[in-house]
């Protein structure tokens, strides 16, 4: 029965190995076709770029805003662009987040798939020496 459990658990290692490996390559995917539709923006210069665009569209709200809820005034033509370059760029630190944790996700199953190897092949070779 020991011996059944160790084999089992020896293939729960594999396929966490198989998982992270496809979790680690499918983040580099991910990372790739972000730089990709980025550029001439590089992912790099995301943040500061957000931060820029975020206190334009802010100041300019400031002051647009009060009138537009009050139906007195429709959004200029600059709000409206800052409006959505903030929220693409918004969109795309949230897309590098998510590729950062599949990657971080990706090693840490694989470690864990190799500790339950370990483990199993220890169990198994206990068992043997018995």
């Amino acid at each position: 029965m020991n011996r059944v459990v160790a084999w089992v658990v020896a293939l729960l290692g594999v396929a966490c190995l198989v998982m992270g490996i496809i979790f680690i390559v499918q983040a580099n995917s991910g990372r790739q076709t972000i730089a990709n539709e980025l550029s001439p923006l590089t992912i790099s210069q995301v943040n500061a770029t957000y931060d820029t665009v975020k206190a334009k569209q802010q100041a300019l709200a400031a002051v647009e805003e009060p009138k537009i809820q009050a139906g007195e005034a429709a959004p200029s033509t600059t709000y409206v662009y800052l409006s959505g370059q903030r929220t693409s760029l918004g969109l795309t630190k949230a897309n590098i987040g998510l590729v950062g944790f599949i990657q971080t996700s990706g090693i840490v199953t694989i470690l864990i798939g190799v500790g339950l190897l370990l483990v199993s092949v220890g169990s198994l070779a206990k068992k043997a020496a018995a």
